[in-house]
């Protein structure tokens, strides 16, 4: 195995490891031309303790669940943890939806309970 190998390797478990104590948020790039990723969308965070908080971004009409996956199935949008590790879009709907050991809610608003994920509005990291 290369050094390079090794090191993402390591990376990725020190990374699995972590969120149990931290927490990993996760962002959209969505190139709009072939040359680079013009726009950033930061899809939520992943928390230990708590279940998954997804980004509404109204104004980008993302909305919920369903907005989210119809953005992050588009073509031309990449997935990006914040250590830049790239996901499927089947690999975030998983972090999302099956998330185990998130028991504490967030008291936003009163209808941000969805499933094993909340829905939070605003800025937040």
């Amino acid at each position: 195995m290369s050094d390079e190998n090794t090191f993402q390797q390591a990376h990725r478990t020190w990374v699995d490891e972590s969120e149990k104590v931290m927490g990993t948020n996760f962002y959209a790039y969505e190139n709009t031309c072939e040359c680079f990723a013009n726009e950033k969308l930061h899809i939520g965070k992943s928390s230990a303790g708590w279940c998954f908080s997804i980004h509404v971004i109204p104004e980008k009409g993302l909305n919920n669940l369903e907005d989210w996956k119809k953005k992050l199935l588009s073509k031309g949008v990449t997935i990006q943890d914040e250590y830049g590790d790239i996901l499927t879009p089947e690999e975030m709907f998983d972090k999302i939806e099956n998330k185990g050991e998130g028991t504490k809610r967030h008291r936003i608003y009163d209808d941000h309970c969805a499933g094993n994920y909340d829905y939070i509005q605003g800025e937040f990291s």
